[in-house]
């Protein structure tokens, strides 16, 4: 068996946990609102039980009835919650995982409105420019939290529950607290290290109390908050010494970061895993409790590695449990070609959260709705058109179900846009998930047929009972003079390799694929310039992917012009007006590459919905839009036929 180091058991406290792999707590909003958890969070918990994690953390539920931070966050203020938590945690348990609660007061990221309250914080500093100024938390109202989370442990305790997690990371509560950069106080809560550690001293020894020794006490603590004045790593490392050696915890969860910078709380793709790797290990160095190191581990070798030099003890796998809960039995099984990567798109998973939406993935939009993967009825002969990943994600799912299934591509690649995707720097991580929709096409018996064209015809000749049309986008040419007689470039054709470009380029479209492929072209040493109608360049991709994108274009001396509109394409250039109505030119490059968006390409749907009843359209071949869409909606679609 490979990985045998992630698959060795460990003591955490009173309790065993079977293996290293971890399932850290991430909000899903599958809670109801009443605070309770809800069937949908015991099929999302159990499906990453049953898939081999050893330890699977309920995500942060709240401890304080003036705290909720989200309309379907878990509480754990009522004892109402109880026999919702014990249902999640019993499905756990009948898979052999133990089971973790975080316990959380979101502090000055509390939403007011849905908590009737304001939020409030060691001092009355704003998380950030859109966010209210947190009310500076009375003394008198802080001894009532620290009540407060004893009593949320104990009712964890009366649920089950093997062990609970105190968050004391990521600018919450209790991290304000432990904060310099935060904590402004002068009271027996401010001032020196000792006074800041104060809080989570006194709310673990209230949960030490209440649970009278006999569940598993964790901490998550921030390794850095990567800002200046905030927690460094020689910060950590003292309060993971005083966490472990004054306050007796079990063992340590170390993340890093705040929302000033959460980059580096849930990275994007450009970033790869164990990034943060270094800095667990700097704590586990220090202390004599297991710990544990989360940080976009997408695979298990890096971890394997983390546990076998015992640099960290347990390792996380937060969005990948979310891509695929079946990480750890895939991993002892070889079956690495099918374990579904996260590619950190941010598309599903934190968007989501923050708009109290149900969790989704791009990868994996079957997430919380494992229990809706059933036989079909009745096999039906399917043909998939167009073997992108929202065509893929259909033909495998309806093959899974029973279906017959055949996927038809007309180029000889299968991949579609997520394959060109991931050719700008730091983006190949995208290819991991174009290969994986191919093994699961194979795995399920799709018959793929390549360099095929489908016309009313071949659908004819064919004869399904089923059609899906997922025919993708083609680049859109906007009718702008010049703009198909001067040997423009088309940026999917030079990802694609099917153009080359010469040393000085214009890139016409500063959204994300212009964006992306003037850092593809930067990486090269071409002279790049962009120009876009926006005031500014990438103002359509994640600001997590942005603040790293735009660290290609400083590197590598990428020009912009912005809110200017083209008028015209010239040779070897483009003439455009200004906002205030002035006209320029920007000539003399070798290369002019358009990058001015998508739409759909639909050639198909209405012959082919006289031909067959039972024809759907999916993703871009409906509209251009983020791959989250084609995925989901090809889902949709596989599981109703």
């Amino acid at each position: 068996m490979r990985f045998k180091s992630m698959f060795q058991p460990i003591e955490i406290g009173p309790i065993t946990v079977p293996n290293r792999f971890v399932v850290p707590p991430m909000g899903n909003n599958f809670a109801n609102t009443d605070g309770t958890l809800s069937e949908k969070s015991k099929t999302y918990y159990e499906a990453r039980a049953k898939g081999g994690f050893g330890l699977i953390t309920i995500e942060s539920s709240v401890v304080y009835n003036k705290s909720k931070g989200g309309p379907r966050k878990p509480c754990l203020f009522s004892d109402d919650s109880i026999d919702s938590f014990k249902m999640v945690i019993d499905a756990c348990h009948a898979h052999g995982a133990k089971v973790s609660v975080q316990l959380q007061h979101a502090g000055p990221e509390v939403n007011a409105t849905i908590a009737g309250h304001n939020p409030i914080a060691a001092s009355a500093i704003p998380t950030k420019a859109s966010h209210p100024t947190p009310d500076a938390v009375s003394t008198e109202e802080l001894y009532e939290i620290i009540e407060a989370y004893g009593d949320a442990a104990y009712r964890a305790k009366k649920s089950g529950i093997d062990a609970v997690e105190l968050h004391c990371a990521h600018g919450y509560l209790v991290s304000s607290f432990i904060s310099p950069r935060t904590n402004k106080r002068v009271d027996e809560f401010g001032g020196c290290f000792e006074n800041r550690m104060r809080l989570p001293r006194l709310i673990l020894e209230n949960i030490r109390k209440k649970t009278e020794g006999t569940i598993a006490i964790l901490c998550r603590i921030n390794a850095s908050d990567d800002k200046l004045g905030g927690v460094s790593i020689e910060d950590s490392t003292a309060i993971a010494c005083y966490l472990t050696e004054v306050c007796g915890v079990d063992a340590l969860h170390v993340s890093r970061a705040t929302h000033l910078n959460d980059e580096y709380m849930w990275a994007p793709t450009t970033v790869h895993g164990g990034f943060s790797a270094d800095l667990a290990a700097k704590i586990k160095a220090a202390v004599d409790v297991p710990v544990i190191t989360v940080g976009r581990y997408t695979e298990p070798q890096f971890a394997d590695i983390m546990v076998k030099q015992g640099k960290a003890d347990l390792v996380a796998f937060g969005r990948q449990s979310i891509a695929d809960p079946e990480v750890p039995n895939k991993s002892r099984e070889g079956r690495l070609e099918l374990m579904t990567p996260c590619i950190a798109c941010l598309q599903g998973c934190v968007p989501n959260m923050f708009q109290g939406k149900p969790l989704t993935c791009l990868c994996n939009p079957l997430v919380g709705r494992e229990d809706e993967l059933k036989p079909a009825a009745e096999s039906k002969k399917v043909l998939v058109v167009g073997g992108g990943v929202g065509g893929m994600e259909a033909a495998f799912v309806a093959a899974a179900r029973g279906h017959k299934v055949t996927l038809v591509e007309k180029t000889n690649t299968l991949g579609g846009q997520m394959r060109l995707a991931a050719y700008p720097p730091g983006k190949g991580d995208l290819t991991n998930l174009v290969r994986n929709f191919i093994a699961k096409c194979e795995l399920h018996g799709v018959e793929i047929k390549l360099n095929t064209e489908v016309s009313a015809d071949r659908v004819k000749e064919i004869s399904p009972d089923v059609v899906i049309l997922a025919t993708g986008a083609i680049p859109l040419v906007l009718p702008i003079p010049g703009i198909n007689d001067t040997g423009i470039v088309h940026a999917v054709n030079l990802l694609d390799g099917k153009n080359q470009c010469g040393k000085k380029v214009l890139v016409v479209g500063g959204g994300l694929v212009g964006a992306e492929t003037a850092a593809f072209l930067g990486e090269q040493e071409h002279d790049v310039t962009v120009i876009e109608m926006r005031d500014e360049v990438a103002a359509d991709v994640a600001s997590e992917h942005r603040k790293f994108l735009m660290k290609d274009f400083d590197e590598y001396k990428i020009k912009t012009i912005t809110e200017a509109k083209v008028s015209e394409f010239v040779e070897g250039g483009v003439n455009y007006t200004l906002l205030d109505g002035s006209e320029h030119a920007a000539h003399e490059f070798d290369t002019v590459v358009l990058a001015m968006g998508a739409r759909n390409y639909d050639q198909l749907s209405e012959t082919v919905k006289e031909i067959v009843k039972d024809t759907f359209v999916i993703g871009d071949a409906v509209r251009a839009r983020r791959a989250l869409n084609a995925t989901v909606e090809a889902l949709e679609v596989a599981l109703t036929i």
